[in-house]
């Protein structure tokens, strides 16, 4: 059975925007890549949905969560694509990590969360510094869920600070971009298969 990836765009643009999303031409690269290592890839715009805030699963009447919680345990991987804002995940990117707060008490018989055996990876776009930032705050609320992160598990690019290019506007994807979405496609796709033939131990084990 393949591996399959659940990708949130964390843009803060909906799908239907006119104007193309960084974050999202990013996770095309990166689920093309997946794609040649057997890993079919779901990209899900969190803008598109109403996530309630909070740190349940269910959040009561209107809230998209539930469904969205539904695409992640049935996935092998956790894509996390966010651009940066004011040095800082997006605010729907943090909105969708604080949900997954419930899993830390979401545990089986043998205390592991349902997150456990899921590999994450992350994917940050911008036009100023701050990948690493960003993407150490992402990896340590995954980490933190129960995610597990592989080698290398981050893909990035950032413009100038104040200009006016933007990673859609590339023309051709830097070579250093492509090494990154290389490596990360590789490693998550064997840590996925490797945890997916051998969950981690539980309590007692």
């Amino acid at each position: 059975m393949p591996l399959k990836a659940l990708a949130f765009n964390s843009t803060l643009k909906a799908s239907t925007s006119s104007e193309a999303s960084s974050t999202g031409k990013l996770l095309d690269l990166i689920s093309r890549e997946l794609e040649t290592h057997g890993v079919q890839t779901e990209i899900v715009h969190l803008a598109d949905h109403d996530i309630k805030p909070g740190v349940t699963s269910d959040e009561g009447e209107g809230d998209a969560w539930p469904k969205i919680r539904e695409k992640v345990l049935a996935a092998d991987i956790l894509l996390i694509g966010t651009p940066i804002w004011l040095g800082q995940p997006s605010s729907v990117c943090k909105r969708a990590l604080e949900r997954m707060d419930a899993f830390l008490e979401e545990t089986d018989d043998k205390g592991r969360m349902v997150s456990y055996g899921k590999v994450a990876a992350v994917a940050v776009v911008g036009n100023e510094d701050g990948a690493h930032h960003v993407s150490a705050e992402v990896y340590q609320a995954l980490n933190d869920v129960g995610f597990t992160i592989p080698a290398n598990a981050v893909a990035y690019w950032v413009g100038e600070a104040m200009g006016s290019t933007n990673f859609v506007d590339l023309k051709e994807t830097p070579e250093e971009v492509q090494t990154m979405i290389a490596m990360l496609a590789r490693n998550t796709a064997h840590l996925a298969e490797l945890l997916t033939a051998s969950q981690y131990p539980g309590e007692g084990e």
